[in-house]
């Protein structure tokens, strides 16, 4: 089943070639099918996150793909934080779209051409208070029913590649069957 919501746009796209916390804003990204995102850190077929290297490097790589809400940007700055795109490492920011509410196994085709399968949450770690002192408990908190709620974005792997850009429409296309929460990959 897919979705259309008509103001869910690209907002920026970042890459970086070294392993930082923060990534550069450039003009386009080009995802690759099964690899993540061409120049990027990340990318590749195994894990690429320098932690889960070194528990066992041989783990895929659900994390070819950092995706994160602009909204989570209005939600910490009211509590004295500026944070911008590619600040938090993500590879593509959206505005529009409810990145956190999305099942396991959504596909979010980005532009024309490049189509994501998100695999889960990004787990919030200690290098955002190394950013900015704070910042982690403004993205990681509790729900009313007491569960850990992750505001760090959603994880993917590339499912179809192409370029993607600042303004690019997003769509989001449900997974069929029971829909799976997300957890942290």
């Amino acid at each position: 089943m897919s979705t259309s919501q008509d103001n869910a746009r690209v907002v920026a796209v970042s890459r970086d070639d070294e392993h930082r916390f923060s990534k550069p804003v450039v003009e386009e990204i080009t995802l690759v099918a099964g690899w993540g995102v061409e120049g990027d850190a990340h990318a590749g077929t195994t894990v690429q996150h320098r932690s889960r290297v070194a528990r066992d490097p041989s783990q895929p790589n659900l994390r070819q793909v950092h995706l994160l809400h602009a909204e989570v940007f209005d939600e910490v700055a009211a509590a004295g934080h500026v944070v911008v795109p590619g600040d938090m490492g993500e590879n593509v920011t959206t505005r529009g779209v409810d990145l956190l509410g999305l099942p396991t196994g959504a596909l979010l085709h980005l532009g024309d051409e490049a189509c994501v399968r998100v695999t889960g949450l990004r787990n919030p770690c200690q290098q955002i208070n190394d950013f900015d002192p704070g910042l982690l408990r403004a993205v990681l908190g509790r729900a009313e029913d007491g569960s850990v709620e992750r505001k760090g974005g959603v994880m993917g792997v590339v499912v179809t590649g192409g370029v993607v850009r600042a303004g690019d429409a997003v769509r989001v296309e449900l997974p069929a069957g029971e829909p799976q929460p997300l957890v942290p990959v």
